[in-house]
């Protein structure tokens, strides 16, 4: 008997290796597999703007990327509210206590993603809703809103045609960056309970259109991940979302992240994981007497391992483990 629907995995469609420069925008999902990929050593800029949910704001970014344009005093995005100073085109996380602090944390961030952008060879996007919120005083569109009134912005739901124009747009951008580019699509299975749930799936329709025109119009460069109809269909049950009835769980997201791997890598990718994820379980591991001669000889296997994977890979960094590894070692 089978008690779930398989999804049908596009397998191999798109390979993802360690030596890939890796680009990740758009809702906290794509924050989730971006974290994924940065513990097990891929080369990645994971939402160098924080969290995006609209195509707009998603394109928006990667535009600004691309160009590396610097933030200034006078940019219209910027704005102080509740004693802190935001841009309106960033996730809160990025918010300051003062423009100065704001400017040189985003401009910080820009610089990493544009140098990244000139050598990326792959670019993971994930919608999270096809609503935008407009800022009625100067027609900005929010890639986040900071908590300021509603009665400030105009809600709209963009438009299959208005979504496949920009990214028309972001795809010959960094075509012209790399022509080998690739783009991997995905629909955040994150559910906008605010919008109601009607409106929430007029909007997920809306944005799975949208990517299935912009495949059409750009085969074998574009491609789509179906994280969506992962959680929906084949998992379908509120034991995979989380107490919010809403996000997906740790478990779900484990699971997802096991069907990209099947998609995604090549046995060997999944061999280096392996062994990545191996130390990954060794640098967590707590005991109860960190000066014991067998803590410290299980330190130096860690070190061990790190080296002898480092020498076979070289392109992996493991700077932070051995700093902290010979750390322990000096106590």
């Amino acid at each position: 008997m089978q008690f779930s629907t398989k999804v049908e995995l596009p397998v191999k469609e798109i390979e993802i290796s360690h030596k890939n420069r890796i680009i990740l925008a758009g809702s906290c999902f794509a924050g989730n597999i971006g974290k994924k990929l940065q513990e097990r050593k891929f080369n990645i800029e994971c939402n160098p703007f924080g969290v995006q949910y609209n195509p707009f704001s998603i394109s928006a970014v990667l535009k600004r990327i691309a160009k590396g344009a610097h933030f200034t005093e006078e940019s219209p995005e910027l704005f102080e509210h509740g004693g802190r100073w935001h841009s309106i085109m960033h996730h809160s996380d990025f918010s300051r206590s003062s423009r100065e602090e704001l400017l040189e944390c985003i401009n910080g961030r820009l610089e990493c993603a544009h140098k990244m952008s000139r050598e990326c060879d792959t670019v993971i996007v994930t919608f999270g809703t096809a609503y935008t919120y407009t800022r009625n005083s100067d027609g900005i569109i929010a890639g986040n809103c900071h908590k300021l009134p509603a009665r400030e912005f105009t809600r709209t739901l963009m438009g299959i045609d208005a979504i496949v124009s920009e990214f028309d747009e972001v795809i010959s951008i960094y075509k012209g960056m790399n022509p080998n580019v690739r783009f991997m699509f995905t629909v955040s299975p994150i559910r906008h309970l605010r919008d109601g749930a009607h409106d929430n799936q007029k909007s997920k329709a809306t944005l799975l259109l949208a990517i299935d025109r912009i495949i059409e119009e750009h085969p074998g460069c574009c491609h789509y991940f179906p994280a969506y109809e992962i959680l929906l269909d084949e998992l379908r049950d509120y034991r995979f979302y989380a107490e919010d009835m809403a996000h997906p769980s740790a478990t779900a997201i484990e699971y997802i992240w096991e069907c990209l791997g099947n998609c995604c890598f090549s046995n060997n990718t999944a061999a280096i994981n392996g062994q990545i994820e191996e130390i990954i379980r060794g640098m967590s591991h707590r005991p109860f007497d960190e000066k014991s001669e067998g803590y410290r000889q299980f330190v130096r296997s860690l070190i061990q391992k790190i080296k002898a994977l480092t020498a076979q890979h070289p392109f992996l960094d493991f700077k932070n483990e051995l700093t902290r590894c010979n750390t322990l070692l000096d106590r």
